[in-house]
């Protein structure tokens, strides 16, 4: 690792506050079909904790997260585990983050039994969906029209990747 190179690292219960607010600096419709986070004390909650999420770090500064959970609670899907959540500091953009985040998830789901690693992105996020095919996710289906963002129809595309070999 090179020393402008992130470290990846699980989360810790002390990182949430941060991750709140490297998640709502990068929020945008091209990524997003919820509402703008507020402002809050913490990206964990109930049903986001700090087990779910990898972080990078830079320079003692966190720069990006990867969540990543079960696809469905059912024990005959336990082998495939989801991307739900994906986040690079704006600025840096284009390093390789992401890449290096996204690489890491599907290590840590095929640490944990996974055969597969899915995700869900909008058709219009381009930016985002060449980093996961660069990352040898492809395309298992697409819902047309699936989401009404800003007054235009957006896809809802669904990839993975095969995480034996």
């Amino acid at each position: 690792m090179s020393a402008d190179e992130p470290m990846i690292r699980p989360a810790r219960p002390e990182d949430g506050r941060a991750l709140a607010d490297l998640d709502r600096a990068a929020w945008s419709t091209l990524s997003e079909v919820s509402p703008a986070p507020l402002e809050r004390e913490s990206i964990f909650d109930e049903g986001h904790t700090p087990d779910q999420f990898l972080v990078a770090e830079l320079d003692g500064r966190i720069v990006g997260y990867v969540r990543q959970v079960p696809s469905t609670p059912l024990a005959c899907n336990r082998h495939v585990r989801q991307i739900q959540g994906l986040c690079v500091d704006g600025s840096l953009r284009g390093r390789g983050v992401g890449r290096l985040l996204v690489e890491a998830a599907c290590e840590a789901a095929r640490a944990g039994g996974a055969r597969k690693l899915t995700l869900r992105v909008l058709g219009w996020n381009a930016p985002a969906r060449h980093l996961y095919e660069r990352c040898g996710f492809t395309v298992e289906g697409t819902l047309a029209e699936e989401f009404l963002i800003d007054g235009r129809y957006v896809d809802d595309v669904w990839m993975a990747r095969r995480l034996t070999a």
